[in-house]
């Protein structure tokens, strides 16, 4: 088969519509070509753009009464819980029952956001305030990726890694997730997706230990190539000896063996 070919099956593995037999044959063409690997993350990658969530810049002139809205918070508040727990505690449990409750995460986020300008520039202590509304938002966005990552949809599980790129200071929390996405899930692609987003996250030692120790566990020829790719970028000195021991399994793809043998004397 041509590239060509293989392409026009792109669609189909990703929806996981391809039988046994042509989704192998497929992840080895992409193991074993450059050109097509690098389409396929372009087709992968336009589903992230189009749903990366901007909260909006707030006009300079817009009139939001947040302190009316802030009382209003505080009346409803439960006992002996900060509105703030509890609205993160109410997000967390809600997030899956229905897809409306998305729609209402983002108009939450632009009312916080919108009132914290208007807060801002009624208040001395400005910048103090901005900031802690930035914080309580990256809270919220990582609440909901971690809601997401559990979601019995690939794609929502796709968005759930994207929204790591929004997330400035990543905890051990999502650190862990994330590993454990990328060694677990049943679906190539959410790994994928995983893999990218864990390889801009390398400045963290925990992150680099995670991918080498997840070498041996991929059982994909796509994964396979695509980790060893990554260990050639960040020249990960400490992976050979997982590489060499990837390279014993009998019934490695040959494409998938070739990469690693090169991957390792680059890397030597």
């Amino acid at each position: 088969m041509k590239c060509e070919e293989y392409q026009e099956l792109f669609t189909d593995w990703l929806d996981d519509r391809l039988s046994a037999a042509d989704r192998a044959k497929l992840e080895q063409h992409i193991a074993e070509c450059p050109a097509c690997r690098e389409e396929l993350a372009v087709i992968q990658h336009t589903w992230d753009i189009m749903g990366e969530m901007k909260a909006p810049e707030p006009s300079a002139d817009m009139q939001v009464n947040f302190q009316a809205m802030l009382n209003d918070f505080k009346q409803a508040e439960l006992k002996n819980k900060s509105v703030w727990s509890s609205l993160r505690e109410w997000f967390s449990n809600t997030w899956q029952m229905q897809p409306r409750w998305q729609l209402a995460y983002s108009l939450v986020i632009a009312m916080v956001c919108f009132g914290g300008a208007y807060w801002a520039n009624h208040n001395n202590k400005q910048e103090e305030q901005l900031q802690t509304l930035t914080a309580q938002v990256h809270e919220l966005k990582q609440t909901m990726m971690l809601a997401l990552l559990d979601n019995p949809s690939a794609s929502e599980r796709i968005r759930a890694v994207s929204y790591t790129n929004d997330i400035k200071h990543v905890d051990k929390e999502v650190i862990d997730a994330l590993l454990a996405t990328l060694n677990n899930d049943p679906n190539v692609n959410v790994r994928l997706s995983t893999l990218d987003a864990l390889t801009k996250l390398a400045n963290h030692p925990e992150v680099r230990q995670g991918l080498i120790q997840s070498i041996t566990t991929q059982d994909s020829p796509l994964m396979q190539s695509a980790i060893a790719d990554v260990m050639l970028k960040l020249q990960e000195k400490q992976s050979v000896n997982a590489l060499k021991k990837l390279l014993q399994q009998k019934d490695l793809d040959n494409g998938v063996r070739k990469k690693i043998n090169k991957t390792i004397t680059e890397l030597i």
